[in-house]
């Protein structure tokens, strides 16, 4: 009988970043111990089928970040079974069990991956998985909500606006601006990885971030531009987490773009770690610890600052499944935080399990 742990990777999905979770997939899937896991893997496609797809030949152009893709051609479809436990993954053809998985690893990014509903199916299944739960999940995709509860616990964060999409045709610019200054950024709520964010600096550019955003989702948000530093911190723990080393992003462009992060290996400048002192750093850690707490997390996040020329720290926002990529920041961090890549991997899923067996001790009926 084998002493491994079968970790059941999940990517992909239906959301605009699933060439992201791809990428980050690639790497854990590389970076696992084959002495220590046993790894399935389990591919979202774009319409949100669940394949168990062969290790050997799971991508399609797996080097160009551009044109990857999920290899489907042999895969088996796979579905859920409630009151299986952990043994809950089935072949959907056959109806039997893929076997007994000890946790997954949900390297989803975006909606339907990051937002507590594919952490729902794995909570109500019984199945150990990776990352913040439900509610820190959802808390942590709405940046609506996220940054009233960040304001309500006394963080500090930029101003902002929220909109609904029947609000649409009254969002006026120069309202707007007179409020927020100029320029100013438009997000879809739920959404990540800079995907439906625009930089405005007049009606025209106005109206069209409106339209963008609102392609990705029914409330947006619309933002001050902070003129400050970007500085990140990757926080990893359940009931006692820890902070990791800060970095910075330099950004070429605007701003940090979906192709500066993810396929442009030029689109912006990485230091590692930040140069920034040793109380600001301190600062920067303790507000992190203390977001994560607030936003109920558990597992792992990146929490996203802007350090003023003042030196003046605010939240821009978390990350609950910040990307894996061979440039993700999240991993970088704690690589020079004295936790290497495969390590990480490790705790990230001893965490999940540890919680597992936590919250299995909970009464759950009379």
């Amino acid at each position: 009988m084998s002493n491994k742990l079968r970790i059941a990777v999940f990517f992909g999905g239906k959301s605009a970043e699933h060439e992201v979770s791809l990428l980050s997939a690639k790497n854990i899937v590389s970076a696992l111990s084959k002495d220590k896991y046993e790894v399935v893997l389990i591919g979202i496609d774009k319409k949100g089928a669940w394949h168990l797809l062969n290790e050997n030949n799971w991508l399609v152009n797996s080097d160009n970040p551009k044109t990857i893709a999920l290899n489907t051609k042999s895969a088996t479809p796979v579905s859920i079974q409630p009151g299986w436990g952990d043994s809950s993954l089935i072949d959907s053809t056959t109806q039997k069990s893929l076997g007994h998985i000890d946790a997954v690893f949900p390297i989803l990014h975006g909606p339907f991956g990051e937002d507590g509903t594919i952490q729902g199916i794995f909570k109500s299944v019984g199945i150990p998985f990776v990352g913040p739960g439900v509610l820190g999940s959802a808390i942590g995709m709405d940046k609506d909500v996220m940054k009233r509860l960040l304001r309500d616990a006394e963080i500090p964060i930029g101003k902002f606006l929220t909109f609904q999409h029947y609000q649409q045709e009254s969002i006026n610019f120069e309202d707007i601006e007179k409020e927020l200054g100029n320029p100013i950024f438009v997000k879809p709520a739920n959404m990540g990885s800079s995907v439906g964010i625009s930089r405005a600096t007049d009606e025209t550019s106005f109206n069209k971030a409106i339209k963008e955003a609102f392609l990705y989702d029914t409330k947006i948000i619309i933002e001050e531009s902070i003129i400050g530093r970007e500085i990140e911190c990757s926080v990893l723990g359940n009931e006692t987490p820890k902070a990791s080393i800060a970095g910075e992003i330099v950004p070429k462009k605007d701003f940090y773009s979906y192709d500066a992060k993810y396929i442009d290996d030029d689109g912006a400048g990485l230091e590692m770690p930040a140069k920034i002192s040793d109380e600001v750093l301190i600062e920067v850690q303790k507000l992190a610890i203390k977001t994560f707490k607030v936003l109920c997390c558990e597992g792992l996040s990146r929490v996203d600052f802007f350090l003023t020329k003042e030196n003046k720290l605010l939240v821009n926002e978390i990350n609950t499944l910040p990307g894996f990529t061979k440039i993700s920041m999240y991993p970088k961090l704690w690589d020079i935080s004295g936790i290497s890549y495969s390590e990480l991997l490790d705790n990230l899923i001893n965490l999940a399990i540890q919680r597992f067996k936590r919250d299995s001790k909970i009464k759950v009926s009379a």
